[in-house]
């Protein structure tokens, strides 16, 4: 008779210990699930850095300059050439990428560009300099704007946005 009640009262303790270590946890996913709350509202912009992959940054860097009216600075860092485009430091900063790692593709994450005021400016460029339409400009809603997709000279699916 002990030997059942001794039993019994191992199974008992056992299930009172994975309670309270799952209260622990429980508590430990609430003050983390806290900490990602306050560290995503601090943060401005999920994303901090695209690269687009180009086989030419020369003729990536001429096709972009022109359709976004930007001047793109030139850089190269262990054996990547790189493109940057202009950024005041608290957006997302994005890179034309050339070197081995970087395949050129309309697959994959897709990437919209701030088109300023009127994406329609911008994409009326993009045939014009070796580029490619592939959605013209859409509402999406008097909220959010426009938004528009194109083939860039090297192959790559992106996007463009603006509010009007």
């Amino acid at each position: 008779m002990k030997k059942p009640i001794l039993i019994a009262l191992l199974f008992l303790g056992a299930g009172f210990t994975a309670c309270d270590n799952n209260a622990d946890t429980k508590s430990q996913t609430e003050k983390s699930g806290t900490a990602n709350q306050t560290l995503n509202k601090e943060m401005k912009n999920l994303a901090s850095i695209i690269e687009i992959p180009v086989a030419d940054l020369t003729r990536a860097i001429a096709f972009y300059e022109i359709i976004l009216d930007v001047s793109i600075e030139k850089m190269e860092m262990d054996g990547v050439q790189m493109g940057v485009l202009p950024s005041d430091g608290k957006t997302v900063s994005v890179v034309l990428a050339k070197g081995d790692d970087y395949t050129p593709t309309t697959d994959g994450a897709l990437v919209y560009l701030n088109a300023g005021a009127d994406l329609q400016t911008v994409l009326d460029k993009v045939a014009q300099n070796g580029g490619k339409m592939v959605v013209p400009k859409t509402a999406i809603s008097p909220e959010m704007g426009y938004f528009a997709l194109f083939i860039d000279t090297e192959g790559n699916k992106l996007g463009l946005h603006s509010s009007n």
